[in-house]
Formats: structure tokens, C-alpha cells, sequence
């Protein structure tokens, strides 16, 4: 090689960079960029985080569990009926240990689902699309946790003595009804018209022309529902309801009892050695004696309270203010309580929690 040529061979590697430089200077850059990158997934991850954080606690707000209920007794009434969340956890101490679990439901959702139904009437597909549960299964957990409360809430319905009912009887009692232990009542409840003609005559009311569910209701003076008896057809009368379904023999001698005038009982509740009091009769005069009058505008008084409990049921569990499908109309067994006898019974009973529509002065 000429010289020439090798200075020339020298002076091209001096211009040309090592591969060793090339690589470290690559790696660099690649791990700056890593370095960016995980950086950038950290504060992605720390987003992510925190949003799910926030919309676990929505969830938690629309999940309806005892912490959402939790120091909110306006949320506990509207959505229960009952007055406050220290008497929704004490029902449901009393009926958890009896409530069936579930995959999806626990059992404090299974009783606030079945209140919900029955407070706010609201139909089966909407807890199926919020439990994200099939409406077979909204269905079974719904009658399930019924029978429950039927079985635990019907003993809240009882008959008190008369020296339970004379230690608090309100004043507009102790005048003229001093001796009152019962007041009662019939109300009826719609329900879809049958096919089979002699149920549809059974159960067509004239009263209310159309196809009903009777029930007779008792309360004591302080405003507390003490027997309710099974669904009778709406065409059955008030006197046959009262000599049929069990009432009289919860009578003892001396009672007084309230009704009606439709209650021409008056014979049957005497055999008891008890004392039916109702409103005077017009017909065949031409106007009531004054004392007559009198009495009659005293027991209209009071007797009211009965009329004004059993809208306290249908208004605060506002299913029983709809027209019932017949299938709740038909028991498992004849003799049974039909699942609307249940649904009546544990109604009244729940209203028994709260507080009574009667002044105590």
C-alpha cells in the first residue's frame, strides 16, 4: 500500500464511530423512553384506581346495603315504610337468621327488596334489571322472604287484654267508650276478574262494582291492629265475614266492639256476653231522637280510627292499593293463606312498628 492510499485508509476510521458508542447511546434513548412510558402507566394506574374508588362508593349508595341506610331514616321510610333504620335492623335481626341466601342477593337485600315491592309497589322487572338477576329468581327471592315474614310477623297482630287496653286507653275513649277493646271494619282489595263464572260471582262487590278481596280488621282504641282475617269474595257480607272468620272467638264477657251499621251482628257478638255498638238506624223515622243523635255523632267519632288505620296500611305499602293478578289470589293447599292473605297480614303487621294515627290525648 502506498503511502497515499494509507493516509487516506486513516483518515476515513477516524471519521467513522465506533459500534461499541452506538449501542450505549441506543440503549439510552430506548431506556428513557421505558422510563417514560412506565411513569406514564403509573399515573394511568393511579387514575384508574381512584375512579373505581368513586364509583365503588356510588355503587355502594345504589347497592342498598345497611350502609347506605345507615343515619338516613327518610330514605328508610320512603323506600320500607318503616319509621326509621333502628327499626329496619331490628326486623331484620328478628327474620335473618331465617332468610334464605342467594349467589347474587344477601338476606338484608331479600327483605329490602320484598318491602320495596310491597311500599312502593314497583314491578318485578325493575329489581331485575338492579340485582342483574332473571325475574324467576326476583320472583322465588320475593315469595320466599314473604312466607318469612308472614311466619315471624303475624304473632306483632294480637289480641291484648282489657287491662292491657284500659292502662293506655286515649281520652276520646273514656267518656262513653270506656269498655272499648275493638274496633271493626272491612276493606277491600281489587283483583283481576276471573274466568270461572262462579268465581267472578263470588267475587264482584257491589259496593265497589267490582271484583274484590274482603278483609275484616280489628283495632283496639289506641289505634293497634289486632286481628286480621283470611280474603273473603267481595260479594260475601260484613255479618258472614264476622260470624265465619274467627273474630268472635277472640271476644270475651264485657267487650265492647265498634262497627257499622252494615255489622247487624248484634245477636251473635250477645252470645259471647259481650256488646255491639252501632250507629242508630234512620229507617221507618223521620228523624233520630236527640240522645240517639248524640250517641251516634260520639261513636262516629271514634270509630273513625279504624277507617283512618286502614289507610294508613294501603298508603304507606301502596301494593294493596293496586288490582291483584289472581295468581295471588289462590293458596298452595285449600285452607291455606293465599300469598295477598300473606301480603295483607304482614302489611298490617309492619304498620303495628309504627307509630299509631290515634292521639293518645
Amino acid at each position: 500500500m502506498t503511502p497515499w492510499k494509507y493516509r487516506q485508509n486513516a483518515c476515513m476510521m477516524s471519521t467513522i464511530t465506533p459500534r461499541p458508542f452506538i449501542a450505549q447511546t441506543l440503549w439510552d434513548h430506548a431506556r428513557m423512553q421505558l422510563a417514560k412510558l412506565v411513569e406514564a402507566l403509573k399515573n394511568e394506574c393511579t387514575r384508574l384506581r381512584a375512579e373505581v374508588h368513586r364509583l365503588k362508593g356510588k355503587v355502594d349508595e345504589l347497592s342498598l346495603n345497611e350502609e347506605a341506610f345507615k343515619g338516613n331514616d327518610d330514605m328508610v321510610q320512603e323506600l320500607t315504610g318503616l319509621p326509621s333504620y333502628a327499626k329496619l335492623m331490628v326486623v331484620f335481626t328478628f327474620l335473618s337468621g331465617f332468610l334464605k341466601c342467594s349467589p347474587r342477593l344477601s338476606p338484608f337485600h331479600s327483605l329490602v327488596l320484598t318491602l320495596m315491592r310491597m311500599r312502593r309497589n314497583l314491578p318485578l322487572y325493575f329489581f331485575v334489571y338492579f340485582f342483574h338477576m332473571s325475574k324467576t329468581s326476583v320472583f322465588r327471592i320475593f315469595n320466599s322472604t314473604l312466607d318469612v315474614m308472614y311466619v315471624r310477623l303475624s304473632p306483632l297482630i294480637y289480641w291484648p287484654s282489657k287491662q292491657q287496653i284500659q292502662v293506655s286507653l286515649p281520652m276520646c275513649f273514656r267518656d262513653n267508650f270506656n269498655n272499648c277493646t275493638s274496633i271493626i271494619d272491612c276493606f277491600e282489595i281489587f283483583i283481576e276478574k276471573p274466568k270461572s263464572l262462579s268465581a267472578r260471582a263470588q267475587t264482584y262487590s257491589q259496593y265497589k262494582h267490582h271484583n274484590t278481596v274482603k278483609y275484616l280488621i280489628s283495632i283496639t282504641p289506641q289505634g293497634v291492629i289486632s286481628f286480621v282475617s283470611k280474603g273473603w269474595g267481595g260479594r260475601t257480607s260484613d255479618k258472614h265475614i264476622t260470624e265465619n272468620c274467627g273474630y268472635l272467638e277472640k271476644l270475651s264477657p264485657g267487650d265492647v266492639i265498634l262497627a257499622d251499621r252494615g255489622f247487624s251482628v248484634k245477636d251473635t257478638v250477645g252470645l259471647y256476653c259481650a256488646q255491639l255498638k252501632i250507629p242508630a238506624f234512620t229507617k221507618g223515622k223521620q228523624q233520630l231522637h236527640p240522645l240517639e243523635l248524640e250517641a251516634t255523632r260520639g261513636l262516629a267519632a271514634v270509630r273513625i280510627h279504624v277507617e283512618r288505620v286502614i289507610g294508613l296500611v294501603r298508603n304507606k305499602y301502596t301494593v294493596l292499593q293496586t288490582t291483584m293478578p289472581l295468581s295471588l289470589c289462590q293458596g298452595a293447599t285449600k285452607g291455606q293463606p293465599t300469598s295477598l292473605d300473606k301480603m295483607v297480614t304482614v302489611c298490617c303487621a309492619l304498620c303495628n312498628i309504627c307509630p299509631s294515627v290515634v292521639p293518645t290525648e
